[in-house]
């Protein structure tokens, strides 16, 4: 897929905000957006965190800071109390700088951003302040639905990419998301994403067991969640995927840790979890269209406890 995109101005999206592909154009110091994210930077957590992929994530966690607000706001989001309730802690710019260096001090092999977009006019210039002493990867962790004009102003800044492709079909799209668009803004975006890092790069480090880890360095991990009653729009994004997209640029991850956290009337096929069918169908896809470099999860996975706590911890 090519793309001619212009790099947004991010620090000049306060007063207009353009940042996501909802262009809401609401003045953050006065009002909020669809995001409901005011001006600054609000965060819920920053420490080690052991769940992600097994080159994220190494033998001594990724840097990862949830930030509070989220342009999708899905039904079934598990980290609901940060995206749709807004708990968190105001920090300034210089504040989440050090943030940034203090997870580096406790090892961490990346700093990890998630949901990071509506805050992005506050959180670029705590990167160029942390920037000349981070020494260590920036990954940017998102639901996919992203304006390639704000991929290409990161690209300084980002060196792993772990967005989400949630959906093929858009009526699904609009009824888990409010963004029946959601298909065609995060294959432009994840193009975007692909053509700026290019073929992925790893290096290996010894644990301390002695065993050799492989962690990303640069790259794109296209993640997504297969949900219940919906593993025909899985195999239909797969395919899509596979046609369009070059296989060695990228790695997928396909999850089954989908969890329902309360009842949903408008979508009640998500008031369960996923069936081992259901995921090995998608996986079988996957392997079948040559989708076979990535990660996929135990059905164990699907589990409360791998949503962390959200307490403050870091900030």
């Amino acid at each position: 897929m090519n793309l001619n995109h212009s790099a947004l101005d991010i620090e000049n999206q306060i007063s207009s905000c353009r940042l996501c592909p909802r262009q809401c154009k609401v003045d953050r110091r006065t009002q909020t957006g669809y995001c409901a994210s005011p001006a600054g930077i609000f965060a819920a957590r920053a420490a080690l965190h052991h769940w992600e992929e097994p080159c994220i994530s190494g033998f001594a966690g990724s840097g990862t800071v949830f930030f509070s607000g989220c342009t999708l706001r899905c039904v079934f989001c598990q980290n609901y109390e940060i995206s749709q309730e807004h708990f968190g802690k105001s920090l300034s710019c210089e504040e989440l700088a050090k943030v940034f260096l203090n997870l580096q001090d406790q090892g961490a092999h990346n700093i990890n951003l998630v949901t990071a977009t509506q805050y992005l006019p506050w959180i670029l210039p705590a990167l160029k302040i942390a920037k000349p002493d981070l020494k260590i990867p920036v990954v940017y962790n998102c639901g996919g639905y992203e304006r390639p004009e704000t991929i290409l102003a990161l690209k300084p800044y980002v060196d792993i990419w772990l967005p989400d492709f949630k959906y093929f079909d858009s009526a699904l799209a609009r009824r888990c998301s409010g963004a029946p668009d959601y298909f065609e803004q995060a294959a432009a975006a994840i193009s975007q994403m692909i053509d700026q890092t290019g073929t992925p790069v790893f290096h290996t480090e010894l644990a301390p067991d002695g065993k050799e880890t492989l962690l990303m360095d640069r790259g794109v991990i296209i993640r997504h969640l297969v949900l219940p009653g919906h593993k025909d729009d899985s195999i239909a994004l797969l395919n899509w995927i596979a046609a369009h997209f070059p296989k060695d640029r990228f790695f997928i991850s396909l999850m089954s840790q989908y969890t329902p956290y309360r009842h949903l009337d408008d979508c009640p096929e998500l008031n369960r979890r996923i069936t081992s069918y259901e995921y090995e169908k998608v996986v079988d896809t996957a392997l079948a269209l040559g989708l076979d470099h990535g990660f996929m999860q135990k059905k164990s996975s699907a589990r409360e406890e791998y949503t962390p706590p959200f307490d403050l911890e870091g900030l």
